[in-house]
């Protein structure tokens, strides 16, 4: 992972522990973010490359519990990693319960925070990846024409071709030509591949998609 692709932000409201972790991140090659709550981060943004969360449980207006609840209702994946100075075990179980990395007592090893925030950068790496992965298949998805989407969402449940040509009342050779248009277009000479990708758009077998 580079570091210099990465964003570590730091939301405390404390400005001691602000500037030391801030310190200790960027001692290790991170870019980092000081803020000091919630309303903070909202105002500012989120970065667009790999992003962790280094929050404070404890703030003033909206606590990072709550941020964490919040994030999980609008289906916003963030990895967090908690800390605090007043943490107990009800406030860990329900921090990991919503997908926390991780939940540090203050004071805590600076090496266990380095490796939270390492498991948290890999984690949103991965969900970026996949997110333009799928974006990738959306787009060739949509240069599909809608008799084209019809074939793909047959092909993928395992039809043949003669099998697709009676179900849409065409010709077998022009199912054929349907198929070969479709697999051009999606980028792959393999059906399992084509399937994975129909997986991803969530296409449903028998009611296939004719619009964008």
């Amino acid at each position: 992972m580079t570091m210099t692709e990465t964003t570590v932000i730091v939301i405390d409201d404390d400005p001691e522990i602000r500037e030391a972790l801030g310190s200790l991140l960027r001692s290790v090659g991170f870019g980092v973010r000081l803020l000091a709550s919630v309303g903070d981060f909202l105002r500012s943004g989120r970065p667009n490359g790999p992003t962790c969360l280094v929050l404070d449980v404890r703030l003033p207006g909206q606590s990072g519990l709550d941020f964490q609840l919040e994030l999980s209702r609008e289906n916003i994946r963030l990895p967090i990693v908690f800390i605090t100075g007043h943490g107990d075990i009800p406030m860990s179980v329900q921090a990991m319960k919503g997908g926390a990395v991780e939940f540090l007592t203050k004071p805590f090893r600076d090496q266990d925070l380095l490796d939270a925030v390492q498991v948290g950068l890999a984690r949103d790496r991965t969900w970026l990846e996949n997110e333009q992965a799928l974006a990738t298949v959306r787009a060739r998805f949509d240069s599909l024409t809608p008799r084209e989407r019809e074939v793909m969402a047959l092909v993928v449940t395992g039809r043949l071709n003669k099998q697709i040509a009676g179900d849409l009342g065409v010709s077998e050779i022009t199912v054929k030509v349907h198929r070969s248009q479709v697999m051009q277009k999606m980028g792959t000479r393999s059906l399992p591949e084509l399937a994975r990708m129909a997986d991803k758009l969530m296409l449903a077998p028998g009611k296939p998609q004719t619009h964008s």
